[in-house]
Order: structure tokens, then C-alpha cells, then sequence
């Protein structure tokens, strides 16, 4: 008979959130590698390690039943952190353009903002939605293929072509799920104000 893992809600020392702290630790490392000796190919081994693993933590705890609060609340700040590192490093390098870069960054505000309004109405984040991972992934693979432009000069033109088109497809879901995120949070607020008004029209 097959063992059902257990749910792990209040741990911390996990092997995902393990692998979490680890992805996490590579962001100075990657921007250290970036800006400061500029070892780009080191920086591309960094990014694509923190980048393939996005879905290791998940899966892990999934399968051996250790999904936590912790871990819900790294993954999404490790993938943010990775995303923002990307943008100083290669807004700085002149590896993107500035709109590449705002593009992001504005997407960045709109989220930062409806956590602020979930948080007031007293709501925690939304629920991670499958288009908003995809859309991470797909611009966590575009980042160490567009540094490969820098870092490998033979294989420039089709790490270039391959790069640009994984990230401005990665870019455009970031957006919908964004909206999704929105909308989603929108519909929380709503719900909790019906249901507050609700209590409020409760005979004593």
C-alpha cells in the first residue's frame, strides 16, 4: 500500500525550502559575477541553475509532502529577486534595452500594488496562478540564452534570435497573469466586503 506524505504547513528546515534558500543565495553571487569581474560565462552557469530549479522546490515538495507556508512565500520571492538581479545587471551591462527593462519593472509596480491593497483589506497574496509560473519560467530560460550573446560570440546570432523570442513571449503572459492576479484579488476584496456586510445584517 502506497504512504500518503503529510502536509508540512509549519515547517522550515525542508529540502524545498532548502533549495529555496540556496536559489536565493545565488542572486548576489550572480550580480557580484556580472558587475564586479564580469565572468559572464560563470554568470550564465548561476542563472541557469537558479532558473531550472524554479520548479525543483515545487515538485519536491509535492512529492515528499512537504509543502509549507514558508515555501509558498520563498519561491515567488526568489523568482522576483532573480528577475530583478537580471534587470540591474543587464540594464547596467546594456545587454537589454531600457523598455525591456520597464517593461518588467511596471509589471513589478502593478503587483506591488495590489498586494498593498490585499494587505489593507487584510488579505494575504493571491494564490499562485499556473500562468504567472509559466510566464517566470519561460523568462528564466530567455536570461542566461540572451547573456550567451556576451558570453559565447559564435553562437551570438542564434542565442540572440532564441533569447529576444523567449522573452517578449515571456514578457507578454507576465503581463496576462498579472491582470489574472488583479482580477483575482479584485474578486477576494469583493467577496470578504459581502460577506462582512453579511455579518453586519445578522440579527444579534
Amino acid at each position: 500500500m502506497s504512504r500518503t506524505p503529510t502536509v508540512a504547513r509549519d515547517r522550515v528546515l525542508t529540502l524545498p525550502n532548502l533549495i529555496s534558500f540556496l536559489r536565493l543565495a545565488g542572486v548576489p553571487v550572480f550580480l557580484w559575477l556580472m558587475i564586479g569581474p564580469k565572468h559572464d560565462v560563470a554568470a550564465v552557469i548561476v542563472l541557469t541553475v537558479g532558473g531550472s530549479s524554479d520548479w525543483i522546490d515545487g515538485w519536491v515538495a509535492r512529492r515528499l509532502g512537504q509543502v509549507s507556508r514558508l515555501g509558498e512565500l520563498l519561491d515567488p520571492l526568489a523568482d522576483r529577486l532573480y528577475i530583478l538581479a537580471v534587470l540591474v545587471a543587464f540594464t547596467y551591462r546594456e545587454i537589454v534595452p531600457w523598455e525591456f527593462t520597464a517593461a518588467l519593472v511596471a509589471r513589478e509596480l502593478m503587483m506591488v500594488i495590489c498586494l498593498a491593497v490585499l494587505r489593507r483589506n487584510g488579505f494575504g497574496p493571491p494564490q499562485v496562478h499556473y500562468l504567472g509560473k509559466t510566464a517566470t519560467f519561460i523568462l528564466l530560460a530567455a536570461f542566461p540564452v540572451l547573456l550567451l550573446v556576451h558570453a559565447a560570440p559564435p553562437i551570438a546570432t542564434g542565442a540572440a534570435a532564441v533569447g529576444w523570442g523567449l522573452a517578449w513571449w515571456g514578457i507578454v503572459l507576465y503581463w496576462i497573469a498579472g491582470f489574472l492576479y488583479v482580477g483575482q484579488a479584485a474578486r477576494v476584496i469583493r467577496a470578504g466586503r459581502a460577506a462582512a456586510a453579511a455579518r453586519e445584517g445578522e440579527p444579534a
